[in-house]
């Protein structure tokens, strides 16, 4: 079934509106002396747990194949990482060891 050009969900419409609200300036359509905003209203704690848990569920988790590749690839560019910043270190090294006798010769 398609829907009316024009026509958006209401879930979309309350969605819109509170990212506006959230998105406005603290004083953006309020008068210089209107009070300040009322605090949020308190999520009771099961609900919010249950909200957790609708949200875990949507979460797309990696493979235990995926994770084990990509758990040798970082270990394989660590090895690497360690093995150039080793090489650089002994080079720097070596060139300030050259430059001090260098130095201290002449």
């Amino acid at each position: 079934m398609a829907r009316k050009p024009g026509s958006s969900p209401s879930a979309m419409k309350n969605r819109a509106a509170k990212t506006a609200a959230a998105m406005a300036p603290a004083g953006a359509g309020a008068t210089s002396g209107a009070a300040a905003p009322a605090p949020k209203k308190r999520t009771n704690p099961v609900q919010f747990f249950r909200e957790v848990r609708a949200e875990a569920r949507k979460i797309t988790w990696t493979t235990r194949k995926e994770t084990w590749i990509t758990s040798v690839m970082v270990f394989i560019m660590v090895v690497l990482a360690s093995l150039f910043f080793t090489a650089v270190d002994g080079g720097i090294g070596f060139a300030i060891n050259q430059l001090l006798k260098l130095a201290t010769a002449g």
